[in-house]
């Protein structure tokens, strides 16, 4: 088998992947949503903290299958700091006690990997990944190369969704608050938000400016609480922008480019306006959308265990000196 281990962030979770058949032996996450909730965002050394905690308790679970693990495939970019590190620092006690080599993967080639958790991977590829870090279009060509086709200046797709939700107080993650009250909406022409960048024929993204407009017309209901109302119609001009804007440098990169086969990867992806836009745009376009388990959306450790089954196939292993980690790092 193949052990997975991520933490880039404010899951950790553990996972064990049979390298011949690609069947999931075991998966658990542990969520530190709740801790991080009454801060509206995650709170670094809080992760940390919580990490140290979860991860040994999730490798107690598989004690017993030590001894049919052959690698160990851990999360070491990109990410926040002081999570990276957990993952990693466990993962080279266990090479150590275990006499087996470590594999490095990149957080979002994984994400990519969410769409084969259970088959080959199938190149060549386009993919939208968009999380609470990233927002970004990928080319990966028939070898397994990828290429950058348009990234975010600002923030990002998820990190917006988790923006507006602390803007109203609905807690942290924001992108199922912010959905669920935009299917609540009673006057879909109240609220009408600039989608960013549309004249603009750069591939580019940028969120930061939608979130300012949501935020001031907060500010002209002030005096006044926010009704459920008032919060469900912002909610709904706002993913409706927000959606417009990743479909609108979406529709031109699919002028360009003719794809056979095209992804959305990444927690943001369970966005069901998002997905039956692209659902929409792929079936015009005559190309084949494939779509992660919603359950494998979000970050997990099957993922990694997937990319590290593909990479211990290749004997792509690093030494205990050379895993370090990179929180800024791309793909």
């Amino acid at each position: 088998m193949i052990l997975g281990i991520e933490s880039s962030c404010d899951d950790s979770s553990v996972a064990l992947l049979d390298i011949k058949d690609l069947k999931l032996l075991y998966h658990k996450k542990i969520s530190q949503e709740s801790e991080h909730s009454p801060f509206g965002g995650v709170v670094p050394e809080l992760a940390a903290r919580l990490h140290t905690k979860a991860l040994p308790a999730l490798l107690e679970e598989i004690k017993p299958n030590f001894k049919s693990i052959k690698a160990i495939a851990v999360t070491n970019e990109p990410g926040l700091s002081v999570s990276l590190i957990g993952g990693v620092s466990m993962a080279k006690a266990l090479s150590v006690a275990l006499n087996v080599p470590l594999i490095a993967v990149n957080h979002l080639v994984g994400h990519i990997y969410s769409l084969f958790l259970d088959c080959e991977e199938r190149f060549p590829l386009g993919v939208l990944l968009v999380s609470g870090g990233h927002t970004m279009v990928l080319d990966i060509d028939a070898a397994g190369k990828i290429s950058l086709l348009a990234g975010t200046s600002d923030d990002s797709f998820g990190e917006s969704f988790d923006k507006v939700a602390k803007m109203m107080r609905l807690g942290y993650p924001g992108g199922v608050a912010v959905q669920n009250l935009a299917r609540q909406c009673k006057n879909k022409e109240r609220f009408k938000f600039t989608i960013p960048l549309l004249h603009d024929k750069r591939l580019e993204y940028s969120f930061s400016g939608l979130k300012n407009q949501v935020r001031l017309e907060i500010e002209k209901i002030k005096g006044q609480e926010l009704s459920n109302d008032d919060m469900a119609d912002i909610c709904y001009a706002f993913e409706n922008a927000a959606c417009a804007h990743i479909m609108d440098k979406l529709a031109k990169i699919f002028k360009e480019r003719s794809f056979k086969r095209f992804g959305i990867v990444g927690g943001a992806s369970a966005n069901l306006n998002l997905r039956s836009r692209i659902e929409r745009l792929c079936l015009e376009s005559g190309c084949e959308l494939l779509l992660a388990p919603l359950e494998f959306c979000s970050d997990n450790a099957a993922m990694i265990a997937r990319v590290g089954r593909e990479k211990y196939l290749k004997g792509e292993f690093v030494k205990h000196n050379e895993l370090n980690i990179n929180p800024r790092v791309k793909v």
